[in-house]
């Protein structure tokens, strides 16, 4: 093991560098403009990582990943998977967890997170007690509400990951299930992690919704779809925009993305999380491709 200057192994002088490069990433340039950054969501690779979660992770790192959102990875204490990310030289920035675990124990969920060092967190979707109607949704708009305001008061931020059916509306109001979210929180408690993949699968015009939500998204899912013409005989009972929506790499989908990067850079950004579900071909296949398509962008 080879030791730099100041007793410093090789990886961890460079997970000083990258933490350095974070710091500057992340301030203003005297122009106003803010530079983003991009981090791997680790659902993509959580079939390799119940495998060999190590060698998942440095193998991430090796592709040339330094950011991570951990969701879908093994259930591991938080100092064991601050451990991994340690000695893989990758830092957590993100992460997917349950409304209900902070109901249940903020004190303990936030120590958890904060072991494992990130500040954003944010549910897979409404809970589940929350979606049978309006009067529902509004009850998990207010959950969010007061948990995204606990969570403020200790240094951490709430988001809300999207599907396709946020985007369906109620009967009898003629906004989305997304826009009365928004409505109905207050933009400091809780921010929306966009899912651009499934928000275009939906309909939205992507750029102008990042947009709207200027100063409310600072994290987003860079992931890109295929809106293809379903099958002239669906299944019985189907339902959706009879259409039939395929994850692709980044670039290989019908996403806008040179007008997605500048929408996000009006709307103040600070993370591109590329996730992809699933896909055709060999996991870290796409998952490369996706990472020289986003390198290269100035974000």
């Amino acid at each position: 093991m080879r030791v730099y200057n100041g007793g410093m192994t090789r990886r961890e002088a460079l997970g000083a560098l990258g933490l350095l490069a974070l710091s500057s990433r992340m301030a203003f340039g005297a122009g106003g403009a803010q530079q983003a950054g991009i981090a791997l969501q680790l659902y993509t690779v959580r079939d390799a990582a119940k495998k060999d979660l190590e060698g998942t992770l440095k193998k991430a790192y090796d592709m040339g990943w330094r950011y991570v959102q951990w969701s879908g990875m093994p259930n591991l204490p938080a100092d064991q998977i601050r451990a991994a990310l340690d000695k893989a030289g990758l830092k957590c920035i993100a992460c997917h967890t349950s409304i209900e675990a902070f109901e249940k124990n903020f004190d303990e969920q936030v120590s958890f997170w904060k072991t494992v060092g990130n500040k954003d967190v944010a549910p897979g979707g409404m809970m589940k007690d929350c979606t049978k109607d309006l009067e529902s949704w509004l009850k998990g708009c207010k959950r969010l509400d007061e948990l995204g305001a606990k969570l403020r008061g200790v240094g951490m931020r709430l988001s809300f990951h999207n599907h396709a059916h946020e985007f369906e509306k109620f009967p009898n109001d003629p906004r989305t299930k997304h826009q009365i979210l928004m409505d109905s929180t207050k933009p400091e408690n809780l921010c929306a992690e966009l899912d651009i993949a499934w928000a275009c699968a939906a309909g939205v015009d992507v750029p102008a919704y990042i947009r709207s939500l200027k100063g409310r998204i600072p994290v987003v899912h860079a992931k890109d779809v295929l809106n293809e013409a379903a099958p002239a005989k669906p299944a019985k009972g189907a339902k959706g925009d009879g259409k039939k929506h395929t994850l692709m790499p980044l670039g290989q989908g019908q996403v806008p993305w040179k007008d997605v990067f500048a929408a996000g850079k009006a709307a103040g950004v600070e993370w591109y999380i590329y996730e992809q579900d699933n896909g055709k071909g060999e996991v870290w296949d796409y998952v490369k491709t996706s990472y020289d398509f986003i390198a290269k962008q100035s974000l």
